[in-house]
């Protein structure tokens, strides 16, 4: 049995736990021959409704609700946050390692910025001085959004609920809702060659720091649409998810091609004590 306890992960930089939960490896950490690709839901559109039946499927598809089960390990069901606190609509920030959620849901978050916001569009305006943003994004679940600061990339860790940290787990799946989210994965307009990419990916790691999955998020071109993307796997293998949420982070200065995107509903597998 492997065990971490957090004050170990305390002591450790931001960038150094990212490099430890997700490692320097690329290549899928199973044998191509025998592994078996994950089942994936996906949505975008312009309203609520766009993705709503895609993560209901996707909730169905993980099990019940754990939220109100403060221990673990449990053996089947879901963990999600919301960010909105009762539906709190008041700026919150925290620093990196962020562990609000650590000890009740057993994720913890990182980023290579100073640390990460809970804010509706109105607190994100005023934290990033940004008066276009109280237009821009739309919260999922009222009333609050979710982003890091100083980057735009997030690694989310997994622990059994209850422990503080103290038992590292795995998950069978991870998915986020994610609000404007503007370039699609497809070749660019007119006589421009190759692909472009979309703004914004979610890849998956394994216990041995080898890539799992990787998928663009699909977009919903215009202001404040939204889009879902969630995977589930047969078995616990995902160790942690990095979100590359849009093509620059956020800030005052930034202005178009860039895409902006803020993040809202996690939603991912009871976490699953390593052996």
């Amino acid at each position: 049995m492997k065990h971490s306890t957090y004050p170990v992960l305390a002591g450790l930089t931001a960038m150094s736990l990212i490099a430890s939960s997700i490692g320097e490896a690329r290549a899928q950490s199973t044998n191509p021959h025998t592994f078996e690709p994950p089942t994936v839901f996906q949505a975008a559109g312009p309203s609520i409704a766009s993705i709503q039946a895609s993560l209901e499927q996707y909730r169905l598809a993980l099990g019940g609700d754990n939220n109100g089960v403060a221990k673990g390990p449990l053996t089947s069901g879901r963990r999600e946050i919301n960010w909105d606190g009762g539906g709190s609509t008041a700026t919150s920030l925290a620093g990196t390692p962020f562990t609000q959620f650590l000890d009740g849901r057993g994720s913890l978050f990182v980023t290579p910025g100073t640390g990460f916001v809970q804010a509706a569009p109105s607190g994100l305006a005023a934290t990033f001085a940004n008066p276009t943003y109280e237009k821009v994004f739309q919260p999922f679940s009222p009333g609050r959004l979710f982003s890091s600061i100083g980057s735009n990339v997030t690694v989310v860790t997994f622990f059994v609920p209850g422990t503080a940290g103290g038992l590292i787990a795995t998950t069978r799946g991870f998915g986020a809702i994610f609000s404007d989210v503007d370039l699609p994965d497809g070749s660019g307009p007119g006589s421009k060659r190759g692909n472009r990419k979309s703004s914004t990916l979610v890849e998956y790691y394994g216990q041995d720091g080898g890539l799992l999955y990787s998928s663009f998020v699909p977009a919903s071109p215009g202001n404040a649409g939204f889009s879902f993307l969630g995977i589930t796997f047969k078995d616990a293998r995902v160790a942690s998810v990095r979100i590359t949420a849009g093509d620059v982070a956020p800030g005052a200065d930034d202005v178009r091609p860039h895409d902006v995107v803020m993040t809202d509903d996690f939603i991912y597998g009871e976490p699953q004590l390593v052996q």
